[in-house]
């Protein structure tokens, strides 16, 4: 799809307000700047969260104290300021999805071993891609929508605001990706469970009580995690992976998948186990230690608490 396809059509009715239009202008020009300009005003939000902001400093202090009990206070305080300056980078880059063109993107995200994703759409048979909060997750569906025309999808959580649902939702779709509202996850699988493609989760946040969660120890902590990839495995009888992404320089990131376990080895577990939450959980938390700066830490990850009985 081209670049001016962000643009609305004319004579199409706008879904949102008619004073969003300014809004969206001056978001589409500041995305067309080239990505060194962009990077230098990362610097200046990088800036103003660190120093003026302190975006969340507590919670970003609380959870790297927590997970890296080994870290001094000097060692939390330098790899919270890298995290700030990561994500101040990732910011510009989500905008730059807005107009960055197809010849652009694809160099920028390398797949180490795509044929773990390819072979299982030979066969024609669905992938349920289990992602995080790393790197740049928003490049990520776009730069898996070039490697793999018209077999990438990714579930998202729809947003109140019309102006800013519309908005990020062309930001996710306009290089071939399709965007599935979290309601509709189910409905996606069953249409497509025959069809080789593969649908990505972003299953690192908090599971609370009505997610029947799975609990472990991760990164020195009792940690909730979704089970329902563990679920829908044996449902759908798919191929799961886990999607491990870096940034191996700025605007570069490297995309490796690793195999989970199977929808066998999830039906022959014992009753309230999680071998793929687990598989999960351990893979991420090595990913994490690797490059904590590179992971989304403002983030309140440990909101809930175990109760009796789980």
């Amino acid at each position: 799809m081209s670049t001016a396809s962000t643009a609305r059509l004319p004579g199409a009715k706008r879904p949102y307000a008619w004073y969003y239009e300014p809004l969206r202008w001056a978001l589409l020009g500041l995305s067309r700047l080239p990505m060194p300009v962009l990077y230098g005003l990362g610097e200046g939000i990088y800036f103003l969260l660190t120093y003026v902001v302190r975006y969340r400093w507590r919670v970003l202090q609380q959870n790297l104290s927590r997970s890296f009990p080994e870290m001094s206070p000097a060692e939390v305080k330098r790899t919270g300021k890298a995290f700030y300056r990561h994500f101040s980078q990732v910011i510009v880059e989500i905008l730059k999805m807005a107009t960055i063109s197809p010849a652009e993107l694809a160099p920028r995200m390398h797949f180490t071993n795509p044929e773990l994703m390819a072979q299982p759409f030979a066969e024609q048979r669905l992938v349920l891609s289990l992602g995080s909060h790393m790197g740049n997750w928003e490049w990520l569906l776009n730069g898996a929508a070039l490697e793999f025309p018209g077999r990438a999808a990714g579930v998202y959580k729809p947003l109140n605001n019309a102006f800013f649902e519309h908005f990020t939702r062309r930001l996710r779709t306009r290089l071939g990706a399709d965007a599935v509202p979290m309601p509709a996850t189910l409905r996606y699988l069953v249409a497509h469970k025959n069809y080789g493609c593969t649908l990505s989760l972003l299953t690192d946040q908090a599971a609370g009580p009505e997610d029947r969660p799975y609990w472990t120890t991760f990164l020195n902590q009792d940690t909730s995690f979704y089970s329902s990839a563990d679920r829908l495995v044996t449902q759908f009888n798919c191929v799961v992976l886990y999607i491990g992404i870096r940034r191996v320089r700025r605007g570069y990131y490297e995309v490796t998948f690793t195999e989970m376990p199977d929808s066998r080895t999830v039906a022959s577990a014992p009753h309230g186990t999680f071998p793929i939450a687990e598989a999960f959980a351990r893979q991420l938390e090595k990913d994490m230690r690797a490059s904590p700066e590179q992971y989304l830490w403002t983030h309140r990850r440990w909101k809930h608490q175990r109760s009796l009985g789980e």
